[in-house]
């Protein structure tokens, strides 16, 4: 579907606009190889005038860049030399231009046949237009810029949608909007911020910036459910996790790359099935937990609590069995988390690391050179699993989550210890009698499965020469 937004058309250029887009549907139809169904002309409830056509996915792209050079000739030859008419055309015209570029792609990939349909449309997105277009084009994430339109990551990839470019006036009310539930908060005092927000049924967690001295927002898009392990296609060593009654696993990876979705589905799995009491401490709430066999608090920063280390200090107080911390931020968030995993706890947390080599240097390196060596002992201590991932577009579309499992031996725990973590990647290629699993027989499972391709699974893995190697043994 291709779509033209034209906005800010005065009235005395309407008639030229429209006498153009007859020129350029015509010319749609004189171009096509094919047959093209009768022209409509309708109105929608909205009272949107819109135009359609059937014609070639290819010549829909074209005829609107037919329909911005006829407005280029009408600026330059028009009768009406108004200033405001004449800056308001060429503003359009780079709209249009803008439009098709970011579109084309989607255009061609969303056509199932030769034919499509051409709609021109004069439409204002609202915040809650923009997070339903985003729903339904099955993305994760929205981006709002000011001075760009409304940008959407589906598969991985951003795509522009078809709305106004956002202006610091427009990004200043959903801005408002978004701290309703924050009465504690000023927006001229707001610089980067992160909250959970909840519209038609759906759940996102969004993040509140500045740039050039503007807002820019980031919303995350929930999932309606927590999908099971087994649903997410995810290795069946995750569910003896749940099975575990103290020690501390880690769950890793870049931004974006699935965490809270594989956090939410073991916890869930354990809510499900055994009588236990969770706490979470979040930054924002992401998945609500269904009522279960368990007793779940989920707490939110900057609603719920001020402090993580007060937090963090006061849970033993709260008589859990099972503590999430969203992310393992500083050496005092660390120590922590470490220290109530010491307590008999089962105790998960995330990183922003690539590997479980990496997570543990990661972990380290924080504390004073003073403390490693304590710390060092303490972790080899309470580790039990790392779990790195990533997510992969599929050749099909979609994303799968590959993953990378650590499981804590006797040997990896030595290593820990003794400050060995490059043999900790070794350790782990040849450690599948105990569950764990590299990044790259992860992706090579995959590969075979002619779900991904060879180069896909080089740009993600963590050692790309590995493939090659291990596609030969094959």
């Amino acid at each position: 579907m291709a779509l033209i937004n034209l906005n800010k058309i005065t009235s005395r250029d309407k008639k030229q606009e429209e006498s153009s887009v007859g020129l350029a549907v015509q010319d749609i139809e004189h171009s096509s190889s094919t047959t093209p169904s009768e022209m409509n002309v309708r109105e929608n409830s909205n009272g949107v005038r819109e135009f359609s056509s059937g014609t070639s996915n290819n010549v829909a792209i074209k005829s609107n860049m037919r329909l911005t050079n006829k407005l280029t000739d009408e600026t330059a030859s028009s009768p009406v030399v108004g200033t405001d008419i004449s800056n308001n055309l060429e503003q359009k015209i780079r709209d249009i231009k803008d439009l098709n570029l970011v579109d084309a792609p989607r255009n061609l990939q969303a056509a199932e046949t030769d034919q499509s349909v051409v709609n021109l449309t004069l439409k204002k997105y609202e915040f809650a237009d923009i997070i339903k277009e985003a729903i339904s084009l099955n993305a994760s994430d929205i981006h709002l810029t000011v001075g760009y339109r409304a940008v959407v990551r589906i598969d991985g990839s951003l795509k522009s949608i078809n709305t106004n470019v956002i202006s610091p006036e427009d990004m200043s009310e959903i801005v408002k909007e978004l701290l309703k539930i924050r009465n504690d908060l000023k927006i001229e005092d707001v610089k980067e911020l992160d909250l959970s927000y909840n519209v038609m049924s759906r759940r996102l967690r969004v993040n509140i910036f500045r740039q050039k001295g503007n807002f820019s927002i980031v919303a995350r898009i929930i999932p309606e459910t927590i999908r099971s392990i087994d649903e997410l296609e995810l290795p069946q060593i995750l569910k003896e996790f749940t099975k575990i009654n103290s020690g501390l696993i880690l769950i890793t990876g870049p931004a974006g790359s699935g965490k809270s979705t594989t956090i939410a589905s073991i916890l869930n799995n354990i809510n499900l099935n055994q009588p236990k009491h969770i706490i979470t401490l979040e930054d924002p709430i992401e998945f609500v937990f269904p009522r279960g066999q368990c007793l779940i608090d989920q707490r939110e920063f900057g609603v719920d609590f001020e402090s993580w280390n007060t937090s963090l200090r006061y849970i033993l107080r709260q008589d859990p069995d099972i503590v999430f911390v969203g992310e393992m931020r500083d050496y005092e968030t660390i120590a922590s988390t470490m220290t109530i995993s010491e307590t008999g706890h089962l105790v998960f947390a995330t990183l922003h690391t690539n590997s479980a080599a990496q997570t543990v240097d990661r972990i380290i390196d924080v504390f004073p050179n003073t403390q490693q060596a304590q710390i060092r002992a303490q972790l080899a201590n309470v580790i039990t699993a790392v779990v790195s991932q990533r997510l992969v577009p599929l050749a099909r579309g979609g994303r799968r989550a590959v993953l990378e499992i650590m499981i804590a031996t006797p040997a990896i725990r030595t290593a820990i210890r003794e400050g060995k973590t490059h043999m900790i990647d070794n350790m782990i290629r040849t450690g599948q009698d105990y569950g764990m699993n590299s990044m790259e027989n992860s992706l090579i499972d995959l590969i075979e499965k002619g779900l991904v391709s060879i180069d896909t699974a080089k740009a993600y893995s963590v050692h790309p020469d590995e493939i090659d190697s291990l596609l030969v043994r094959k």
